[in-house]
């Protein structure tokens, strides 16, 4: 395996933490990330890397693959996306390795069998919902925080819409937590491994566009009664009759708060306001 100081020496770049640069160094940890998307037998024939510095984990990735098996690497940094096509252009040439330069937010994402990455964590929140829909297995790095909040369960102060949304596509699960020591330069929090694995939901949501605004309004109003939360957010859901929402929802339902609803009672609370609460459509 390629020694992580010896690539950010022949980059001869240092990690940025106003760019949300921080190279993971630590080859234990990079060495057991792989086995996280082995332990569950996750289709690796076409991993995807967000966010590849200068190839650690890229070296890693690339060393799981039988013949005929593709890694294909995002790099937003130019001169990051141009080392990594010169330190790896023997993978490059074999046909192994694709390095995609742009912002993983715009470019056009290959058809990826699975995703294992580091990602940049002012925007791991809007790449974590790229990728999600694509029903495929994550393993993905984040604040702890916020992957405390993507497991949390209902009644608990880490519960909120991201819960909800993270566990309406996948079973999320923290499997490492990673000191700040880990990384050049060491980040001002420490990181969490998540694995996502992708599943069908326990119940059924008819608009799921809607599903996901719903949910983000009323925990826009997480302190208030499901009652007042439909009523004070009709801007943020686009429900043109919340009172009719209201009228005819359960008791029991309007009296909670959205912070002790299973996502089970918000997608049947999103079905009743689809039916009776007018949504207009975007």
């Amino acid at each position: 395996m390629r020694d992580p100081d010896g690539l950010i020496a022949r980059a001869g770049v240092r990690g940025d933490p106003n760019r949300d640069q921080h190279f993971l160094v630590d080859d234990r940890v990079l060495d057991r990330l792989p086995t996280y998307l082995e332990e569950i037998d996750a289709d690796t024939s076409h991993l995807l890397e967000i966010g590849g510095g200068t190839g650690a984990l890229t070296d890693r990735l690339l060393a799981m693959g039988d013949e005929g098996d593709h890694v294909t690497v995002v790099e937003r940094d130019r001169d990051l996306a141009e080392f990594l096509r010169e330190e790896f252009a023997a993978e490059i040439d074999a046909g192994d390795l694709t390095v995609i330069e742009g912002d993983a937010l715009e470019v056009d994402l290959p058809a990826f069998t699975a995703s294992l990455s580091n990602l940049p964590y002012g925007v791991s929140s809007e790449i974590t919902f790229r990728l999600l829909p694509e029903k495929r297995s994550l393993v993905l790095m984040f604040q702890r925080e916020f992957a405390e909040r993507m497991v949390a369960e209902p009644g608990t102060s880490e519960y909120g819409r991201l819960s909800v949304s993270t566990q309406h596509y996948a079973e999320p699960e923290i499997v490492e937590t990673i000191p700040k020591e880990a990384f050049s330069p060491p980040p001002a929090v420490e990181s969490a491994v998540v694995r996502l694995r992708p599943r069908n939901p326990d119940y059924e949501v008819d608009e799921e566009e809607f599903f996901l605004r719903f949910v983000k309004a009323l925990f826009t109003q997480r302190r208030k009664t499901i009652r007042n939360a439909i009523r004070n957010t009709a801007h943020i859901s686009g429900l043109e009759a919340p009172e009719a929402v209201v009228d005819a929802a359960d008791e029991d339902v309007l009296r909670k708060r959205a912070d002790a609803m299973a996502p089970t009672e918000f997608a049947a609370l999103a079905k009743l306001a689809v039916d009776v609460g007018e949504p207009c459509e975007d």
